[in-house]
């Protein structure tokens, strides 16, 4: 039985503590929040304890993993004290906004022997890991072009706009990461972006955008193309399209109903797209977490590491580069450069 410590319990901590307590093999026995209240919400209706101490927490006998799903800001700061008290780390998404401040994270973590894994959830959508496992198989040829499509239902509150980093490192990370995922070894090399303000004044206010496209090329010529938007009328749109010489593999939006209906009226579907991303990547959260601590049984490492993360972020930052520079950006992963 793995006992988790969360360290945050905002609606994502919430959620995580739900499904970790939903496995067979795991508990929550404690929940941490600089707002007690909020701990002691999420800790009743999984059974664990409460504390606005994180120390509480990382010194407890009773916890052999910790979840963070506190604020980017801090997350850094409890990776390190997690490291250093010994726990397993899973962390969600990204490590920090600022890459100065993962490469020193990255740099002192070498100093402790404990295992990190990173929350990009969608990896582990069915339907996202088919495509990827096409890509992989060879069963549509060498990859040619991949077509990511990644667009919001309305923009979030202010709270998170102040905190979150922006259009590239907030919601991008994700679909650089997906990138990188159905690629497998074939990394990212250049990357060239172009985005405007076309859904909310505010997000101005913050030096920030709210569409954008992205295209990168990877090492062996393949064309990655991403698109972003903070707004639809229509909810929650998340596609990923691969094509190759021999064919094309597609991952479709979801529904709560998948019916469609055939008549002199029409054809069509009478439900829209999920709402957002919980509903949308229900089994994706479920499959990470299951992930998670199925390594921690069998001593393997995180599927999704620290330096996917830190990757990831390399690449949103080129996106964001180039934007304001106005010409492609080669990337380069090396530490430090």
């Amino acid at each position: 039985m793995y006992r988790f410590g969360i360290l945050g319990t905002g609606r994502i901590g919430d959620m995580h503590a739900g499904l970790v307590d939903a496995q067979a093999d795991a508990s929550v026995t404690w929940c941490f929040d600089i707002d007690r209240a909020r701990a002691e919400s999420t800790a009743a209706r999984v059974g664990g304890r409460a504390t606005s101490d994180v120390h509480a927490v990382l010194d407890a006998d009773d916890v052999d993993a910790v979840l963070i799903a506190s604020s980017t800001d801090t997350h850094i700061e409890l990776i390190l004290l997690s490291a250093q008290a010994g726990k397993p780390i899973f962390c969600e998404k990204p490590i920090d906004v600022d890459l100065a401040k993962v490469e020193i994270c990255r740099e002192k973590l070498e100093d402790f022997d404990v295992p990190v894994q990173l929350g990009f959830n969608r990896r582990y959508d069915p339907s996202h890991r088919e495509v990827q496992q096409a890509v992989a198989s060879g069963e549509i040829g060498p990859l040619e072009l991949l077509v990511i499509t990644s667009r919001d239902p309305s923009p979030p509150p202010r709270p998170i706009l102040e905190a979150c980093g922006g259009l590239f490192r907030d919601t991008t990370i994700h679909d650089t990461d997906m990138a990188r995922f159905v690629l497998g070894d074939d990394e990212p090399v250049e990357v060239f972006a172009m985005a405007e303000n076309r859904v909310d004044p505010i997000f101005a206010e913050f030096n920030d955008v709210d569409t954008a496209m992205i295209v990168m090329r990877s090492e062996s010529g393949a064309l990655i193309h991403i698109n972003n938007s903070r707004r639809t009328s229509y909810g929650y749109d998340q596609r990923v399209e691969a094509f190759g010489a021999e064919g094309m593999v597609r991952s479709e939006n979801c529904r709560p109903n998948e019916a469609v209906r055939f008549s002199s009226a029409g054809t069509g579907r009478k439900d829209q797209l999920l709402h957002f991303f919980i509903e949308r990547y229900k089994a994706a959260y479920e499959a990470e977490i299951r992930d998670f601590i199925d390594c921690l049984k069998s001593g393997k490492a995180p599927s999704v590491t620290f330096e996917d993360g830190r990757r990831a972020l390399i690449l949103s930052e080129a996106a964001l580069r180039s934007t304001r520079e106005n010409r492609p950006v080669i990337v380069n992963y090396a530490p430090g450069a």
